[in-house]
């Protein structure tokens, strides 16, 4: 009788990961081509996430989001330290993307996002586009609010510095 108990037990841990892949893939998707800048290293990232959490989910209690958010973006820290190489911006934008109000905004955010460290890219797109708190993001991060704090004052400044154009499209 344990031995089915624990069975039923895997099956219905399989059934909320595929059903947490079906709801929640997209906007993996998009914050993963926000960190990467390239539609091919998104979907990588995101799978190679996901992989990683499935080993772990069925020791996940309440929210995964949070975790899977946190795991998403220490993958992409990972690759970057491992590979150091400058980011190519690619020529098609994603469908996402491309259903933006203004094309000319998307394209200068994503070309202005691929110009800093990934922490920096990490922490923008944490609070700007995922719109969470500091301590939101320092949780899913897994810093401190003054990390959070810094690292978003020190990638404005890097933006502004070089990517005025980006000013100019926003007005």
């Amino acid at each position: 009788m344990r031995v089915h108990n624990v069975r039923a037990m895997r099956q219905e841990t399989r059934e909320t990961f595929q059903e947490y892949v079906r709801t929640r893939s997209d906007a993996l998707g998009r914050v993963a081509y926000l960190l990467t800048g390239d539609i091919h290293q998104a979907e990588d990232l995101v799978q190679q996430t996901l992989i990683n959490v499935a080993s772990r989910w069925e020791k996940l209690r309440g929210d995964p989001e949070p975790y899977v958010r946190r795991a998403l973006y220490h993958q992409h820290i990972s690759w970057w330290r491992r590979h150091r190489r400058e980011a190519v911006p690619v020529a098609d934008l994603p469908d996402v993307a491309a259903r933006e109000s203004d094309p000319s905004l998307t394209v200068a955010v994503r070309d202005a996002l691929a110009r800093l460290a990934p922490g920096q890219r990490a922490v923008l797109v944490l609070r700007y586009f995922e719109d969470l708190t500091e301590a939101e993001a320092a949780a899913a991060l897994g810093v401190s609010v003054g990390t959070v704090k810094s690292q978003t004052r020190d990638a404005l400044a890097r933006l502004r510095t070089l990517a005025p154009d980006l000013l100019e499209v926003s007005r």
